[in-house]
């Protein structure tokens, strides 16, 4: 058999200013892929100049301009994620977003699960568990509203599309889209888009809510609930290393005056019904094959 080929791809822009760790993430998918498509707004900062400075063959940059008019449901995501699938030209297509990292000890599970699902045509994408960081890097989200698992590899040669950043609807009927049918192998996306610093954490809020058409909240770390976070056992990517010292909040601390919002409460309790019946109740944008 020959060994099927992964595309990977992104788009960003102003990572810098936004504090996004667009370039590890960037390096941590590099060591599996023939090639690496980004699409990079053009931003204020030097996020361009510094994906150039990786002087990186396998790295193919084409560079955009955001419609700034658009503000229906993040659809200005879905632009920006197709603009560079659509240029991927491997039998697979693997999509980081700018805060999501891949752990150097899942890179062969991930190309054994590859050539292991290539040749079955009833896997359309693969699916990975997460770890939401929240905070602080050695606590992570572990609620029914954050999706627990996710997919983040298609295969390339059926008709997809994002409808915004998140997912991909696959278009095998003329009219009517579907979830792609997706396996869940045992390897993992590292979610640090909420351990970034503060200030960071506010000028994404504040960019993020003018392509979903609302105001943009106040950000504070401390209005969580408790009982949504966990402690985390397991190591980071070795490449986060420095940016975890340099860009993430250093300290993290509980709102003792914060208030649980009605949607909290909820999660609280569809989280005791997973626990009492070993359930997954997380929103999930794929079919599970078995």
């Amino acid at each position: 058999m020959t060994y099927p080929t992964i595309s990977g791809f992104t788009f960003i822009r102003n990572g810098v200013e936004l504090g996004y760790p667009f370039i590890e993430s960037i390096k941590s998918l590099l060591p599996i892929v023939e090639e690496f498509v980004i699409a990079v707004g053009k931003s204020s900062d030097k996020t361009l100049e510094l994906i150039q400075a990786l002087n990186e063959p396998k790295i193919r940059i084409i560079e955009t301009i955001w419609n700034e008019k658009m503000s229906e449901r993040g659809f200005v995501y879905a632009q920006q994620k197709m603009i560079a699938q659509y240029s991927c030209v491997s039998d697979w297509a693997f999509y980081l977003e700018g805060d999501e990292l891949l752990h150097e000890n899942d890179l062969e599970k991930i190309k054994a699960a590859v050539k292991n699902y290539h040749d079955d045509k009833r896997v359309e994408a693969i699916a990975f568990k997460y770890f939401h960081f929240y905070g602080d890097a050695n606590i992570y989200l572990d609620s029914p509203a954050w999706y627990k698992t996710e997919v983040r590899m298609i295969r390339n040669s059926i008709r997809s599309y994002a409808p915004d950043g998140l997912f991909w609807v696959i278009m095998d009927k003329h009219k009517k889209g579907r979830m792609p049918n997706a396996k869940l192998i045992d390897a993992s996306i590292y979610h640090y888009g909420y351990v970034r610093n503060s200030d960071s954490m506010q000028q994404k809020l504040n960019q993020v809510s003018k392509y979903w058409a609302h105001e943009p909240e106040k950000f504070n770390y401390g209005n969580v609930d408790k009982q949504s976070l966990q402690p985390f056992a397991g190591t980071h990517p070795k490449i986060m290393k420095d940016w975890l010292n340099r860009e993430a909040q250093q300290n993290f601390s509980f709102n003792p005056d914060y208030q649980l919002s009605t949607r909290e409460k909820k999660h609280r309790l569809v989280k005791k019904i997973e626990k009492l019946f070993s359930l997954d109740l997380s929103k999930k944008h794929y079919q599970l094959l078995k």
